[in-house]
């Protein structure tokens, strides 16, 4: 059997689906009981690269970026909420709630990842979004969920200070998608094989039992 398993989650912080994905595959982990064979980096993409920093209503950009209407785009929100819950994470949408851009976020992960807590960092961001009505765009949100985890908000601002940095993950971004990815979460394992999408649990769990049978 394999020992590690590599397991890429190309996400953005603000993806509902995201996070909806990554608890299932958390649970298909717990449940295999292989939380030491699996090596988990979190990849940077942005659903919304040109959102200004005054951010846009949800249903509004909702309405206007997949055409959906507002009553279609509140019983989306009422699903993911069941979802949610069902697997222990608060979506707590509101009718001011804002699209924002997350530029910074993606840089201040990337600073997490040095010290292991990327993981911790980025459901911190999500829970921040999702479930604490907060906004993710504004870095004193932001430096207070660095404080929260043990980082160093110092460094942090080092970090967002400097636009190597941004480029930094402008190109991981282009890296992730001029290997087809358009869409997230997509998840990629041993850099070989990919799933679209927020899987059911059971798909996660048929795909590390084959990963580490190869």
């Amino acid at each position: 059997m394999k020992e590690k398993i590599k397991v890429d989650v190309v996400s953005d912080i603000v993806c509902p689906w995201c996070i909806i994905g990554y608890k299932r595959m958390q649970k298909a982990i717990e449940e295999l009981e292989i939380q030491h064979k699996i090596i988990l980096k979190w990849q940077p993409f942005e659903l919304n690269s040109t959102m200004p920093i005054e951010g846009e209503n949800v249903l509004e950009h909702i309405k206007r970026k997949y055409g959906s209407s507002i009553e279609d785009a509140k019983r989306s929100q009422e699903n993911m909420t069941e979802l949610g819950a069902e697997l222990g994470f608060k979506f707590d949408y509101f009718d001011e709630m804002k699209i924002v851009n997350t530029i910074d976020a993606h840089i201040l992960l990337e600073y997490a990842k040095e010290y292991n807590l990327q993981t911790a960092l980025n459901v911190r961001f999500v829970t921040a979004f999702f479930s604490e009505r907060k906004d993710i765009s504004n870095r004193e949100v932001l430096f207070q969920e660095i404080t929260n985890i043990g980082l160093n908000v110092n460094e942090a601002k080092m970090r967002l200070e400097n636009k190597a940095n941004k480029e930094r993950i402008k190109k991981q971004i282009q890296f992730w998608q001029s290997r087809g990815i358009s869409s997230v979460p997509t998840v990629v394992f041993n850099n070989s094989s990919a799933v679209t999408g927020a899987q059911s649990t059971d798909v996660y769990k048929q795909i590390f039992m084959q990963l580490l049978n190869e």
